[in-house]
């Protein structure tokens, strides 16, 4: 059972006077702050202003509306110079690392471990209207919300059955709704483009993004044209310079001019369907950025830089080096809660403050400016957890998430590419909380995700996958969106919606050689382990069912991968055909129904018998001694 509200400040308490909760981290000193830590109190959501200027940040919050359970990884390698440096560091080593004691709720909320019971013991996270509640806390402890800024980091629009359904258009209303001032974007562009501009002429916010460029083709067309002048100008802000969004926006905040520039996800391109986007190019545009911000300095005296960024945090960090005079990145992608920051030497010998805050609603990041004189002297940041059990939900928000769930699913939704399944008849009439309520099984093993290899939810997934389409291997692709069960918890159509749910969620069956497979995974891997931030695109290693493999990650491309074999344990042969069944494809259309309900069909066939008999974890080698794995369940050398 969950501890109530007062029980669990009781908890807070009782951590707080035994030097369990951590002070606020001083960023200009780069250590912790003992005075600060000694003066902790159980009001974790306490944070009086600490300078002139409040930074608000969530991002990565995959349209998750109510509140959730989310395990943080256990497996998040850093190689190369991201070697034991946050956030590739886990588990008891990342709690010693932040500053933070086992067994406490911050204990819970930054690390994976002992995440069964104290789920149970703390409850969900998250949950716009208790988000909601929380930032409100904090812009009145800031002296008001004009004293603030908020901005949101990306994947906001996706992640859930009533994002999918509504086009995004739930999301835009909900942070219309918690007052998000400045936003930029990654799986907002997995809608069409023609979605993502109306969408954006809802936002009450302004959308930055000074890496997305028009293509030229598309500046010279009359259609482009055309749906820019039907969304009221917005998605062709320089035409001279090709620019669809605002590189940057200047913000008066408590007297003072702060900067906010925007940097969407790099790699959208190569990572989701084009089809999408045909007008829009983006990439990581360092060159760019270098000069929009010495722009910035130059003719708009700011007292702060920030970039609000979806470039991933090994991407944020590289990018702080090598670009003078941004004081700060929020970033996002990742999904790593880290909650200090990583204090970077910038080209001309300043300091740049990366932070990332985590995933789902879970956190909130705030940063205050200390500006004195019209300069920045320092920051004072701290990343807190929305325990959605001690934070009271705002009524107004709480509204919109109960009207929300009672809209009636019809004709006018859209869930695949073919336009034959746009709409699924079995669902129409009812509400979007009657569907999503559905109870399809109890689940019998901690259900879950995240990590950089394999997850309990992937198994389901291509346990599903395999059966639908009567395949050897079954392969899903390695992101970080998705939810958390608990054992012994029942798993909704909700639930299912959270960990398939996406514009390009078809299902396909094919053949492939075991060369072809082993050439497959070198190259994820490689995306995953080069050495080189710039040239990674996200994500984590495919997730595989009926077989299994060898993988080391810290050799050379070509030699990673190794000793693939089926789940009977017969090698897979370089010349032999095997059967494979996937989803979510990017270039192609697959012939075959959609993930969110193959596997809420694999879930109503094996109801009673939900225990994992295996999950295919690869074996692992020279990595033992890397500080961003712990209680690892495959096989390790």
């Amino acid at each position: 059972m969950s501890l109530n509200r007062r029980e669990f400040l009781h908890v807070m308490s009782m951590a707080a006077a035994a030097g369990m909760l951590p002070g606020t981290a001083s960023a200009m000193s780069g250590g912790a702050d003992k005075a600060a830590a000694a003066k902790a109190s159980a009001e974790i959501y306490n944070r009086p202003m600490k300078g002139k200027v409040r930074l608000l940040h969530i991002t990565d919050t995959h349209a998750q509306l109510k509140p959730i359970y989310f395990r943080e990884p256990n497996v998040n390698l850093g190689t190369g110079p991201a070697f034991g440096k946050l956030p590739h560091v886990v588990g008891e080593k990342l709690l010693k690392e932040v500053g933070v004691e086992a067994g406490t709720p911050l204990a819970h909320a930054f690390s994976y471990l002992n995440f069964q019971d104290a789920s149970e013991t703390y409850g969900k996270v998250g949950g716009f209207a208790h988000l909601k509640t929380v930032l409100d806390m904090l812009r009145d402890q800031a002296g008001g919300q004009q004293n603030t800024i908020t901005m949101d980091g990306g994947d906001l629009w996706h992640g859930s059955g009533t994002a999918l359904w509504t086009r995004g258009a739930d999301m835009v209303e909900a942070s219309n709704q918690i007052g998000v001032d400045i936003m930029t974007g990654h799986w907002e562009f997995t809608y069409k483009e023609e979605e993502v501009l109306k969408n954006l002429n809802n936002f009450k916010g302004e959308f930055v993004a000074q890496n997305i460029r028009v293509k030229e083709d598309s500046l010279f067309g009359d259609a482009y044209r055309e749906m820019v002048e039907a969304n009221n100008g917005i998605g062709l802000y320089d035409e001279d310079e090709a620019r669809a969004f605002k590189p940057y926006v200047i913000k008066v905040v408590n007297g003072e001019r702060v900067a906010v520039v925007g940097q969407a996800f790099p790699r959208t391109a190569n990572a989701n369907p084009q089809s999408n986007f045909p007008d829009w190019s983006f990439g990581l545009r360092e060159d760019a950025l270098q000069e929009t911000v010495d722009h910035i300095r130059e003719n708009e005296k700011p007292a702060a830089i920030v970039m609000i960024s979806h470039n991933g945090m090994d991407v944020d960090i590289k990018m702080a080096s090598r670009v003078s005079g941004i004081d700060a990145i929020f970033g996002g992608h990742t999904h790593d809660g880290v909650p200090k920051t990583i204090n970077v030497k910038t080209p001309e010998g300043g300091v740049c403050y990366v932070t990332n805050a985590g995933s789902n609603g879970k956190f909130v990041g705030c940063m205050d400016l200390d500006i004195q004189n019209g300069k920045l002297k320092g920051v004072n940041y701290s990343l807190l957890p929305v325990f959605s059990n001690v934070v009271e939900a705002d009524a107004g928000v709480q509204k919109f998430i109960d009207d929300l769930y009672n809209t009636k699913y019809d004709n006018n939704v859209i869930e695949s590419r073919r336009e034959s399944a746009y709409v699924n008849k079995d669902r129409l009439g009812k509400t979007y909380g009657e569907i999503l309520g559905e109870e399809l099984a109890v689940a019998e093993d901690t259900l879950y995700r995240r990590g950089n290899f394999m997850g309990t939810w992937d198994q389901i997934i291509v346990n599903a996958l395999r059966e639908e389409h009567d395949t050897q291997i079954a392969m899903s692709a390695g992101v970080r969106w998705g939810t958390s069960v608990l054992a012994g918890e029942t798993i909704t159509m909700e639930r299912v919606m959270d960990e398939t749910s996406m514009t390009y969620g078809e299902t396909y069956k094919s053949e492939v050689t075991g060369a072809q497979m082993k050439d497959i995974l070198e190259g994820i891997c490689e995306n995953l382990f080069q050495k080189d931030p710039y040239l990674q695109s996200g994500g984590d290693m495919v997730r595989l069912g009926g077989m299994d493999y060898t993988c080391e990650p810290n050799a050379a491309l070509g030699s990673r991968i190794s000793d693939m074999r089926l789940d009977d344990g017969t090698p897979l042969e370089a010349n032999k055909t095997y059967t494979v069944a996937g989803w979510a494809q990017v270039e192609a259309i697959g012939e075959g129904r959609l993930m969110w309900d193959v596997t809420a069909d694999y879930l109503r066939r094996h109801k009673n018998d939900m225990k994992l008999k295996k999950v295919n974890h690869p074996k692992l080698k020279g990595v033992s001694d890397n500080p961003g794995i712990e209680a690892y369940p495959g096989e390790m050398a």
